[in-house]
C-alpha cells in the first residue's frame, strides 16, 4: 500500500528554494510569512517531474447500501437508518454529470463501525474511491487493532474522529485516542476531525494531539463547522481556526458548504472565509469536498462543484490555485492517481 503523505514529504520544495535564494535580500522573510506565494512556486515546480493529476476530486462523501443491499448482506446501524439514497451507482451518476474524476469515502455513520460496504465500494473501484475509515474509540482499546486492519488489510487510506462516539466525559486525547492518532501517523494516514457541535469544543484536543504526535497529518472536515463570524465570538473562533494553519500537518476541507453558509445557494457569504482561509493556509492545504448524498436535495451534487468554482472566481484566486483546492491536495496527500475512466 502507497503511504500517505507526511508531514515532512510536503516540505523539500520549501527548503530548496530557501537555500537558493539567500542572496535575495528580503526574499526570505516574504516566502516564510507568505502560504500563497509558497503554493505558487510549489506547484510551478512540482508539476515538471509527473503526470498532471485528475482535474477534480471530491475530498468528502459518502455511500451506504440501498435498503435492498441492507436487507441482504450490508446491515444499517440500528437507529442509523438513512433517509436519503446513497448507494454508488447514484453517486457514480452524478459524478459523471459533473465532471468528477474520483473521491475520497468516508465511512457513514448508517454503518457506524461495519466497514463492509464501503470496502465493497473501494475493492469494485479501485482507481475512482480512496477510503476514510471511522475510529473507533471504545475504551478497551480494540479500535486501535481495528484501524490498523482496515488500513493494511482492506487499504483504508484515512480515519476520521468523531468526537461524539468517544465514551462520555472522555475527550479524544484519552488514552486510547492518542494511542490511535499515533498509530494513524505510523500508518502514514491522515487523521479527519468532525467537530460538528463547533471546533471551539474541540479546539484544545486538537491542538495538543498536533502538538504530541507532529507527523499525523491532520484534515479539517467542513472548515472545521465554522460559519461566516457575525459577532465577537464568532470571529474569536474563526481566527482559531486561522491560527491552527501554524501546524503545517493541517488541512482544510473546503466541503458542504450548505453546512456552513448562512446564505442559500450558491453560498456567496463564503467568499471572505475562503479568501482568509487560503491567506493563512496557502491553497495547497484546501481541498473541496460534496458531502454527497447529503448535499443533493439541498443544491444538487453538480451544483456542489460549481458553487466552488464560482466562490473560487469571486475571490479571484489564480488557476494554480483553482487546481489545488478542486484535486490537487487531496491527490498529494494520498499520493494516488485517480482515473477519469
Amino acid at each position: 500500500m502507497a503511504a500517505a503523505v507526511k508531514l515532512n514529504s510536503l516540505q523539500p520544495l520549501t527548503i530548496h528554494i530557501s537555500s537558493n535564494i539567500s542572496g535575495l535580500h528580503g526574499f526570505k522573510g516574504k516566502w516564510n510569512s507568505n502560504p500563497r506565494l509558497q503554493q505558487r512556486c510549489t506547484a510551478q515546480m512540482s508539476t515538471g517531474n509527473r503526470p498532471d493529476p485528475p482535474k477534480v476530486i471530491d475530498s468528502h462523501l459518502h455511500v451506504w447500501a440501498s435498503p435492498q443491499q441492507a436487507a441482504k448482506e450490508y446491515p444499517y446501524f440500528p437507529g442509523q437508518e438513512p433517509t436519503l439514497p446513497g448507494h454508488v451507482d447514484f453517486l457514480l451518476e452524478c459524478m459523471r454529470e459533473a465532471g468528477v474524476d474520483g473521491a475520497l469515502i468516508v465511512q457513514p455513520i448508517n454503518h457506524k463501525f461495519d466497514h463492509s460496504y464501503v470496502t465493497s465500494v473501494l475493492k469494485k473501484y479501485p482507481s475512482k474511491f480512496l477510503g476514510c475509515c471511522l475510529a473507533n474509540p471504545a475504551e478497551d482499546g480494540t479500535g486501535i487493532k481495528h484501524l490498523q486492519d482496515l488500513v493494511s488489510k482492506d487499504g483504508y487510506r484515512a480515519v476520521r474522529f468523531n468526537p461524539y462516539l468517544w465514551p462520555s466525559g472522555q475527550l479524544m486525547t484519552n488514552e486510547v485516542g492518542k494511542a490511535m492518532f499515533a498509530k494513524a501517523g505510523e500508518l502514514g494516514v491522515p487523521v479527519g476531525f468532525m467537530c460538528m457541535k463547533g471546533l471551539d469544543l474541540h479546539l484544545s484536543e486538537i491542538e495538543q494531539l498536533c502538538t504530541e504526535f507532529p507527523s499525523t497529518v491532520v484534515i479539517l472536515d467542513h472548515l472545521g463547522f465554522c460559519k461566516p463570524p457575525t459577532n465577537y465570538e464568532e470571529e474569536k473562533i474563526f481566527s482559531k481556526l486561522l491560527h491552527l494553519s501554524r501546524f503545517p500537518q493541517v488541512y482544510v476541507k473546503l466541503s458542504a458548504l450548505f453546512r456552513v453558509s448562512r446564505n442559500p445557494y450558491p453560498y456567496e457569504d463564503l467568499s471572505d472565509v475562503l479568501s482568509k482561509i487560503v491567506s493563512s493556509y496557502g491553497a495547497n492545504r484546501v481541498m473541496w469536498g460534496s458531502d454527497f448524498p447529503f448535499v443533493v436535495p439541498e443544491c444538487g451534487y453538480k451544483e456542489a462543484k460549481e458553487a466552488v468554482t464560482k466562490l473560487i472566481e469571486q475571490v479571484e484566486l489564480s488557476s494554480s490555485e483553482k487546481e489545488w483546492i478542486m484535486g490537487r491536495t487531496v491527490y498529494q496527500i494520498f499520493n494516488s492517481r485517480w482515473s477519469s475512466s
